[in-house]
């Protein structure tokens, strides 16, 4: 735990919330989530934001906390950063995959969702990697 930088894994969990907010902006994937039915406008109004945020950002700390004892190692570098992190982002987007296929979600649904997954788990070895 010597080698685990504090500063990169804050750093790397408030990622998700700015990647999460690009992902699935209208720019690039919101359009998918309102035609899979997963919620639509009302729903958004009626969310609470704070609980949903803070809940988002205390679970990325403890991924981002996970994936750092992985990668405590004074070897650890960009490329196994982001390789230790790429792996992680297949593992957990193929458990997320399995569920959507049970609840009947579409191979769309699941493969945005996916794909988030694998490039927020990528990018946080990046950074944990690479701010040694």
């Amino acid at each position: 735990m010597d080698g685990i930088n504090h500063l990169a894994v804050i750093s790397a969990s408030f990622f998700i919330l700015v990647l999460g907010a690009l992902w699935y902006s209208p720019t690039l994937f919101y359009s998918v989530l309102l035609e899979q039915k997963t919620f639509d406008i009302k729903d958004i109004k009626k969310r609470k934001s704070g609980r949903i945020y803070s809940t988002t950002l205390i679970l990325a700390i403890l991924m981002c906390y996970n994936l750092a004892f992985f990668l405590d190692d004074p070897s650890t570098d960009l490329l196994w950063g982001m390789i230790a992190g790429l792996l992680t982002g297949f593992w957990a987007a193929g458990i997320f995959t399995v569920v959507a296929i049970f609840e009947q979600k579409s191979w769309k649904y699941a493969l945005v969702n996916a794909g988030f997954i694998i490039i927020y788990f990528t990018l946080i070895g990046l950074i944990i990697g690479v701010w040694r």
